[in-house]
C-alpha cells in the first residue's frame, strides 16, 4: 500500500487515480472467485442470489476508496493503526441505535484503542514519513478512514445477515458477489467525464512500471481475499480476527523499520496500547467460545 507514494518517470509523477486500484481489484478479484466457484462450489436453492450483494456492494466499493485516498494525507501506519480502531464506531452505533449493551472489559478495550488512536494522530510524525506524502493533512486523512470504517461496518453486518439467511451460501459466493457489484458501480470512472478511469490507463501506458504494480496489488488481494473466506469458512471468524490483528502490528513493523516509515517514541506507545486492546478483546472473545468447546 505505501507503494502509492512512490514516484514514476523522469519527471518524478506520482500515480494518483487511486478508486482505479479498486476498481482493478474488483475485477481480478471476480475472476478469480468465479473460478473457483466453477471448481469447487456446489450450487444449490440455498445460495444467496447475486442480487442479494447490491447494497454492501456500494459501500464495499466506496469504503476501500476512502481508505486508498487516505493515503495521499497520512502515512500507511497510522491509516492501519486507524482502521484497527472498527470496534469503536461499531460500538457506538450499537448502544446508541439499537440499544446494545456491552461489559466493562469491552469498554476498556475500546477506551485503549481510542486514545491509543488519538495519541498516534497527536503525535509529531518524523520529517522523513511526512515527506513521502503526497499531500499532507491528517484531519482529512482520519475523516476518510472514519469514513471507511462506517462503510466497512455495514458491508460486513450485511454479509452476515446474507450468510444467515442463505446458510448454503459458500465464501466464494460472497467473494463472487461482492466483487461483481463494485465492479459495476466503479464503472462510473469510464463513464463521467473527468473521472479518473482513462487518465489512470494512460498514466499506466506511460509507466510501465507503475501498470506492473498495480497488476502486482491486484493478484495479492485476490490471493488474500482467498485465504480470508478460506480460514473464515474452515476456522471461524474468530480466529481469522487474530489472525488479521496480527498481521496488522507486522504491517506497522515493517513498513517502520524497511519502507521507511520511521514512528517516534510516543507513536510506538500508541500501537501498543491500541494492539493490546485488541489483544485482550480477542482474548474475551476466545473465553466465550471455551464453554460451547467444552459442551461440545
Amino acid at each position: 500500500m505505501s507503494r502509492s507514494t512512490k514516484r514514476f518517470g523522469p519527471d518524478g509523477q506520482r500515480f494518483q487515480h487511486l478508486p482505479f486500484l479498486s476498481f482493478l481489484q474488483n475485477v481480478v478479484c471476480l475472476v478469480w472467485s468465479y473460478i473457483m466457484t466453477k471448481l469447487w462450489s456446489t450450487k444449490s436453492s440455498g445460495t444467496a442470489p447475486l442480487w442479494e450483494f447490491w447494497s454492501p456492494g456500494i459501500t464495499n466499493t466506496i469504503g476501500p476508496a476512502l481508505g486508498l485516498q487516505a493515503l495521499k494525507y497520512i502515512s500507511y501506519p497510522a491509516q492501519v493503526l486507524a482502521k484497527s480502531s472498527k470496534m469503536i464506531p461499531v460500538m457506538l452505533v450499537g448502544a446508541l441505535f439499537y440499544g446494545i449493551k456491552y461489559t466493562l472489559p469491552e469498554y476498556i478495550c475500546t477506551s485503549l484503542v481510542a486514545s491509543g488512536v488519538s495519541l498516534f494522530a497527536l503525535s509529531k510524525s518524523s520529517s522523513k514519513t511526512v515527506s513521502k506524502i503526497a499531500h499532507p493533512n491528517a484531519p482529512l486523512g482520519y475523516g476518510l478512514c472514519l469514513g471507511n470504517l462506517l462503510f466497512d461496518g455495514y458491508t460486513n453486518s450485511t454479509q452476515d445477515n446474507i450468510k444467515k439467511r442463505y446458510p448454503k451460501t459458500s465464501g466464494w459466493d460472497i467473494m463472487l458477489g461482492m466483487n461483481l457489484w463494485g465492479c459495476v458501480y466503479s464503472l462510473y470512472m469510464f463513464i463521467l467525464p473527468g473521472a479518473g478511469g482513462f487518465e489512470a490507463v494512460h498514466f499506466c501506458k506511460q509507466h510501465p512500471e507503475a501498470a506492473w504494480d498495480i497488476l502486482w496489488f491486484c493478484v495479492c488481494g485476490a490471493v488474500g481475499q482467498n485465504f480470508i473466506f478460506m480460514t473464515i469458512s474452515m476456522f471461524g471468524s474468530l480466529a481469522n480476527t487474530t489472525i488479521t490483528t496480527v498481521r496488522k502490528f507486522f504491517s506497522i513493523l515493517v513498513s517502520s523499520l524497511v519502507s521507511g516509515n520511521p514512528l517516534s517514541d510516543r507513536q510506538w506507545v500508541s500501537v501498543f496500547m491500541v494492539f493490546g486492546g485488541l489483544a485482550y478483546q480477542i482474548y474475551l472473545k476466545w473465553k466465550r467460545t471455551e464453554p460451547r468447546s467444552k459442551d461440545l
